[in-house]
């Protein structure tokens, strides 16, 4: 048997000068006591239906299929002993190197053996289409997963190895040998299989397929999982498929319109929001996985495959400042199918194609690193969170700027009634408790971010009207005069003179990062002696370092979490804002750094590891890397017109979202 655990060297990437190398960088999960690699090994590859994560090693630990929230295929990452993979195994394995073809998803992982070198190509197809129609995929998926391996030194001796658990190992497989040399991986249960086809003979050991292979320099084999059970895997086309992939994501990056310092950074982070959308209803999940720990040890762990209004709310923000306007549009289009209420009954999440599932627990599933319990469903959408009126009005708001307010024709319709829904919502419930953006599961309060997002909602509606005839005036005048009450309420009420800073809620003592995501909306003025205390109160209350926790109260779980990485960029948004760019852009910088080595990002890092925790990779951290790029671009920008004496009378405009 080949040890799964050889030696890993990482080219690091956005060293801060003179800083130290993060911790992330060690190959921790070598040591005898875990058995579970870490959260930051991980690469994503994806058609714009669902994704895969493939370990530093070449093993792919996790799989839904054919949608994002569709149930496992593979999930080793879950459970190491019961999830199945698809591995590559080599004799003598020294060291492995990785990167993506550049602005691609396609990744290629370099192993050096004792005898020779080859390199992995990983990728889900996705081809260019003839013509992209007003609406719906602008690639063609085809339900696979190539895998290249090309002798590139020396010879190579190894074999593939794939073993499909289905419906996160609940359900048996048969395996098959079919003629023409693949094999059908089939349920047990149900009419559904994974298909494997390769360059060279199959063979099944027990519940796998294996697929050996001895290569000399130049010399190739190709491994094909297909999830259609009429799909023979046309394992001939497998280069032609393989350029055609690289042609559709090469072309869709080349549009991205930030040329900022950050670029490489902006466009990955682009490519997996991009990865988490599901193109043909349009949605965008929250993350690519469930139950990955945010807090170990601990049970915060959640299924984040679904579509959350307001993490979906901050991508299309993120899109519209690149300037990838379909996909902005896209997701307009799914709320259109999901809500056929017009925003009148708004839900707070959904399914992909439907409703969230309750929560249930996969009791049968150890959990990455023993962190049970493993959860499929989502408990909070039964939650009561109104700061999501703000969100979608944000990103409503600046793609009807972007497109100079002539959006196409169906969202154009149903405007009117859309705002006056949604307007609705905010006046009748400004007043109410919620569970707000952390999704609290003990009691409601009154959260002050949740406050200051109604006033964010029913400003950008006022500015629509501005432009748009989309309200009678005494109804946008309702609107402008409930802004201004309920501004003022939560600039008296939410102050804690005792503590010298907004908190969370109403007369609480607690720190809460989420009031900096109010001022980078403009809920408050980020130059007024108030915030600047606040994010002293913040940095110092909720800080480690360049890191921040979320809030520190009590919230109904046991252990305590990881630092949230978004918070740690909300800080460089207020910093920028505040004119205080010459902290902003270093702390940017060192925040980068803390990405894995292809520049993904989970949903927290451990301040005393450095690793990463939570669902990977996360919309929410990777949505902020964008937007605080092009902030801190657009401010630096500005600086310079200024101290050229070219300013216009054209205010700045500085990008939206957080």
């Amino acid at each position: 048997m080949v040890p799964r655990g050889p030696a890993h060297t990482v080219a690091p990437r956005n060293r801060p000068p003179g800083g130290p190398l993060p911790p992330r960088f060690n190959p921790c999960w070598q040591r005898g006591d875990v058995t579970d690699r870490p959260i930051e090994d991980y690469a994503i590859i994806g058609d714009t239906c669902t994704t895969a994560l493939v370990a530093r090693d070449g093993s792919i630990d996790w799989l839904c299929w054919p949608c994002h929230d569709s149930p496992a295929v593979f999930l080793r990452l879950l459970d190491e002993e019961k999830g199945g993979a698809c591995e590559i195994l080599l004799e003598g394995l020294r060291e492995t190197h990785r990167r993506y073809r550049p602005g691609t998803t396609i990744l290629e992982t370099t192993f050096v053996t004792a005898t020779g070198r080859l390199t992995l190509t990983d990728l889900m197809p996705l081809h260019p289409l003839d013509a992209v129609p007003d609406e719906g995929p602008d690639g063609a998926p085809h339900g696979r997963i190539l895998r290249l391996a090309t002798c590139e030194a020396g010879t190579v001796t190894g074999r593939f190895r794939v073993r499909s658990t289905f419906d996160y190992a609940r359900d048996g497989a048969v395996l098959d040998a079919e003629a023409g040399g693949t094999v059908l991986c089939r349920r047990l249960s149900k009419p559904e299989g994974v298909r494997v086809a390769a360059t060279v003979p199959l063979t099944i050991a027990g519940d796998r397929v294996e697929a050996a292979f001895s290569l000399a320099a130049g010399e190739g084999a190709t491994l094909v999982l297909s999830h259609r059970e009429d799909d023979d895997g046309d394992i001939g086309q497998a280069a032609a498929s393989l350029s055609a992939t690289e042609r559709y994501w090469q072309e869709w990056s080349g549009r991205c319109t930030y040329d900022g310092p950050h670029r490489d950074d902006v466009v990955r982070s682009a490519l997996v929001l991009k990865l988490l959308t599901h193109a043909p209803s349009g949605g965008i999940i929250a993350a690519a996985t469930t139950s990955l720990p945010e807090a170990v040890p601990g049970t915060r762990n959640f299924d984040y495959r679904y579509v959350w209004m307001r993490d979906a709310s901050f991508t299309v923000t993120a899109f519209v400042n690149l300037g990838y306007l379909r996909e902005a549009a896209e997701f307009l289009r799914f709320l259109r199918d999901a809500d056929g209420t017009r925003g009148r009954d708004l839900e707070l999440m959904y399914g992909i194609n439907g409703r969230v599932p309750e929560e249930e627990i996969l009791d049968h599933l150890r959990g990455w690193r023993g962190c049970a319990p493993v959860r499929i469903g989502n408990a909070a959408s039964g939650q009561h969170q109104y700061d999501i009126y703000g969100e979608f009005l944000v990103a409503l708001h600046a793609f009807l700027d972007a497109v100079d307010y002539d959006p196409p024709v169906k969202v154009n319709d149903h405007l009117p009634e859309v705002l006056g829904h949604l307007t609705d919502h905010v006046i009748r419930c400004r007043h109410a408790a919620d569970h707000g953006i952390w999704e609290l599961r003990d009691e409601t309060r009154q959260i002050l971010h949740t406050k200051g997002m109604l006033w964010v909602a029913l400003d950008r509606a006022v500015q629509i009207a501005g432009v748009l005839d989309v309200a009678a005036p005494e109804r946008v005048e309702e609107w402008r005069r409930a802004a201004a009450e309920i501004r003022a309420e939560y600039h008296e009420k939410g102050w804690n003179a005792h503590v010298g800073a907004y908190t969370q809620s109403y007369g609480s003592d607690d720190l809460d990062a989420a009031v900096l995501r109010t001022v980078l909306f403009g809920a408050f003025d980020a130059g007024s002696p108030r915030v600047a205390a606040t994010l002293r109160a913040v940095s110092e209350g909720l800080g480690d370092g360049d890191l921040i926790y979320r809030y520190r109260n009590a919230d109904g779980f046991e252990h305590p979490e990881a630092t949230f990485a978004a918070c740690a960029f909300w800080r460089v948004g207020c910093l920028a804002l505040a004119g205080r760019t010459e902290e902003a852009e270093p702390l940017f910088a060192r925040l980068l750094a803390r990405g894995n080595d292809l520049g993904l990002f989970a949903e927290e890092i451990d301040a005393g590891t450095g690793e990463q925790r939570g669902n990977v990779p996360q919309g929410f951290t990777h949505m902020a890397i964008i937007n605080h790029a092009v902030r801190l671009d657009r401010a630096a920008r500005h600086a310079e017109a200024q101290a050229r004496g070219t300013m216009t009378d054209e205010p700045c405009r500085w990008a939206v979202g957080a």
